[in-house]
């Protein structure tokens, strides 16, 4: 059996559907909901990286990068804004941020 396409694209979709129902169903933990919308980056990757290959064009492989790079920047500052936010106020809950606004 030889993997196609059509696999690499449901593995993403269903990735992908796994954040959204995760980002959904848990709205407390600051955590939970960046690993969520990582998950989601990693699964438009894997779509990016299959029309690549399938195509025979290097561009989505090109774009895969600048994707990842991005996704841990943005990781990398919100984890720090989480770890000043819980010095702060001793929880990571969505609900203590509302005091945040401006």
């Amino acid at each position: 059996m030889t993997v196609t396409l059509s696999h690499y694209l449901s593995l993403g979709a269903i990735l992908f559907a796994i954040s959204v129902v995760c980002i959904f169903l848990n709205r407390k933990n600051l955590i939970v909901l960046l690993m969520a919308i990582e998950l989601m980056l990693l699964a438009v990757n894997i779509n990016f990286v299959a029309f690549s290959h399938y195509l025979g064009d290097m561009h989505g492989q090109v774009f895969v990068f600048f994707i990842l790079t991005v996704a841990a920047a943005e990781s990398a500052i919100g984890l720090a804004i989480l770890v000043q936010l819980f010095r702060n106020r001793s929880t990571v809950s969505v609900e203590a941020l509302n005091t945040l606004k401006g």
